[in-house]
């Protein structure tokens, strides 16, 4: 070889290294109880404190929460468990609840567990990302803590590489899903995919049952399906008020009703999430000033 192309190839070698993925790590695990996946960097981010609302303060889905708690917990204690679709109203306490629930399965005689010390693992993976979980399975599966994978927002617009890699896992394929990872998903859809395309698609099909059939089908690979509904005024107003008195807030009953009712007319609608906005504004305009 001529030793004046040694240099070049060198180069050449070392940006080719450079552009290769870095193989995944499970490094920094036992820093923190939640993680954020990037498989572009082939690891982990830790999350020291996820944003949570007290399970207390998620009022309106009692059914909804028992139900995921109840799941939860079972897992985190070693028993059989099913993955879980949360799916419905918009703001209406679905990713909150899955945060919720996380936290809960951490407390240990009531308060929050040492970082890196709490029975259960939340890894919070994108939407995009997810042609990258049976990697991150695979990498789950080394480690002797338990993981629930949680997609927030998730749907399709067709059967894309995400839409296959999430079947597949759900399916378990031959390596079946590890023993200590769960799959937690919101969805404002119910079968994940908008109904004009389900209902476009079965049209053109020789077969309209199998073509329905198939495209509804990943959302029934989920063991756990739980639905969410838009709330009634009963309802907004326990949340309110749970919301108010959990902060304290110095305003009458009377007066927290008139104010929810305009905040929520001048929304256009009802929920968890329009609830927490009120009450945030509300914080804000009734807090003292210097």
């Amino acid at each position: 070889m001529d030793s004046n192309a040694l240099p070049l190839l060198e180069r050449i070698a070392a940006a080719l290294e450079r552009l290769s993925p870095p193989a995944p790590s499970l490094a920094g695990l036992d820093r923190a109880d939640a993680f954020i996946w990037h498989p572009g960097l082939g690891r982990l981010t830790a999350v020291p404190h996820v944003a949570h609302v007290d399970m207390a303060l998620l009022q309106g889905i009692d059914r909804q929460r028992q139900m995921l708690l109840d799941n939860t917990l079972h897992f985190a204690e070693g028993l059989p468990a099913n993955n879980a679709m949360l799916w419905g109203a918009r703001g209406m306490g679905k990713s909150s609840l899955v945060k919720a629930a996380h936290a809960q399965a951490n407390l240990v005689d009531g308060r929050p567990a040492a970082p890196g010390r709490g029975r259960l693992v939340l890894v919070e993976i994108q939407r995009e990302d997810l042609s990258t979980l049976p990697d991150l399975l695979a990498l789950l599966r080394e480690s002797p803590r338990r993981f629930i994978v949680f997609c927030d927002d998730l749907s399709f617009e067709r059967e894309d590489a995400d839409y296959k890699a999430l079947k597949s896992v759900l399916d378990g394929g031959i390596a079946g899903r590890p023993r200590n990872v769960l799959f937690y998903a919101t969805s404002n859809r119910r079968h994940l995919m908008p109904r004009e395309m389900i209902e476009n698609e079965s049209s053109t099909a020789i077969n309209t049952a199998e073509a329905t059939e198939e495209k509804v089908s990943l959302s029934d690979r989920f063991g756990l399906w739980i639905g969410f509904h838009n709330c009634a005024q009963d309802t907004f107003m326990d949340m309110v008020r749970a919301y108010a008195k959990e902060r304290g807030l110095p305003i009458t009953d009377a007066d927290l009703t008139r104010r929810a009712n305009a905040w929520s007319l001048s929304r256009g609608g009802r929920s968890g999430r329009v609830a927490f906005q009120f009450i945030e504004d509300l914080s804000a305009e009734l807090s003292p000033r210097p």
